[in-house]
């Protein structure tokens, strides 16, 4: 029995490791599009806002701080800003589900938590070399 699980450890471990950048791949990718998107100010992004009651000036200051994550998620090391990104990610999702729950927005409220839940997986499944 002991076989068989030294053998599934490494296919597991493995699986773990394409799960983790295919899952950190698709929240880099909507936080760097998302990142572009605020500071470009294009108006789907500025409609969003406005329905939402939020200033245009906001977009240009989540902009700004989205495009520095999507590099700290990306590169090798710095474990403790990479925890901040994280953190950062499920302010900004849950902060805009809520905000669309807020304006009744229903269905759109959903959006945000499927990405907050994208987050929290890629958090979980980070190989040692990307945690403290």
């Amino acid at each position: 029995m002991k076989e068989t699980t030294e053998i599934n450890a490494p296919k597991t471990a493995k699986g773990r490791i394409v799960a983790y950048w295919i899952i950190t791949g698709i929240i880099a990718t909507e936080l760097a599009v998302g990142a572009v998107w605020d500071i470009m100010k294009i108006p789907f992004v500025k409609e969003v806002m406005e329905h939402l009651g939020y200033p245009d000036y906001f977009l240009t200051f989540m902009g700004l701080w989205k495009a520095p994550g999507v590099i700290v998620l990306l590169i090798p090391k710095f474990p403790r800003l990479k925890e901040w990104v994280y953190a950062g990610m499920i302010f900004t999702y849950s902060g805009a589900a809520f905000s669309h729950f807020a304006m009744g927005d229903g269905v759109h409220s959903v959006d945000p938590l499927v990405f907050a839940s994208l987050t929290l997986a890629s958090w979980a499944l980070r190989p040692p070399s990307r945690r403290y």
